[in-house]
């Protein structure tokens, strides 16, 4: 899979993501954290809650239920999901996002 990332990006921390199959860099803010990510094979997401949580999806395709309704998005497609709403999903080989958490540790770096 061809990396979406510059240089500029792929030079940052990587990210500790517990999933398989995903690398993802840390941007490190006071008060929040972005990531950039890429999936190299399909991931299923339990359900599950924290802070604010914006994305813009680079490439490919991620299906979220978001308090219970499905989502489909795709490439040049944005999502939010408020803090405290459950949600789940499932994001498909050759995905790549870039990902605001309103949180100063959702991530730490690997």
């Amino acid at each position: 899979m061809k990396n979406v990332f510059p240089e500029p990006i792929m030079n940052l921390p990587e990210a500790d993501i517990p999933l398989q199959g995903v690398k993802g860099y840390l941007s490190q803010g006071e008060d929040h954290q972005i990531i950039f990510m890429t999936f190299s094979e399909d991931v299923a997401l339990p359900e599950h809650t924290h802070q604010d949580q914006w994305g813009i999806v680079l490439e490919g395709r991620i299906d979220f239920v978001i308090d219970g309704v499905l989502h489909t998005f795709t490439k040049g497609d944005r999502y939010f999901i408020p803090e405290g709403v459950k949600h789940s999903g499932k994001i498909y080989a050759g995905y790549s996002d870039m990902t605001y958490f309103n949180a100063k540790d959702r991530y730490k770096r690997k």
